[in-house]
C-alpha cells in the first residue's frame, strides 16, 4: 500500500515539475509529502537495524 502511495506521489511531483518547474511551491510541497511517505517506509527498516 505505502509503495503505491509513494509511486503515485512521485508521479504527481514529476508532473508538477514539468508544468511549474522544480522550484515552484506546488512541486516543493509535493516533494515534501513524498519525503514523508518515504520516511514512513524507512523508519521500520532503521529500527530493525539498531
Amino acid at each position: 500500500m505505502i509503495k503505491l502511495q509513494i509511486e503515485s506521489k512521485r508521479n504527481q511531483m514529476l508532473r508538477l515539475a514539468e508544468k511549474y518547474g522544480f522550484t515552484s511551491d506546488e512541486t516543493v510541497r509535493c516533494s515534501q509529502e513524498l519525503d514523508e511517505l518515504l520516511n514512513t517506509l524507512q523508519i521500520p527498516i532503521i529500527r530493525n537495524k539498531i
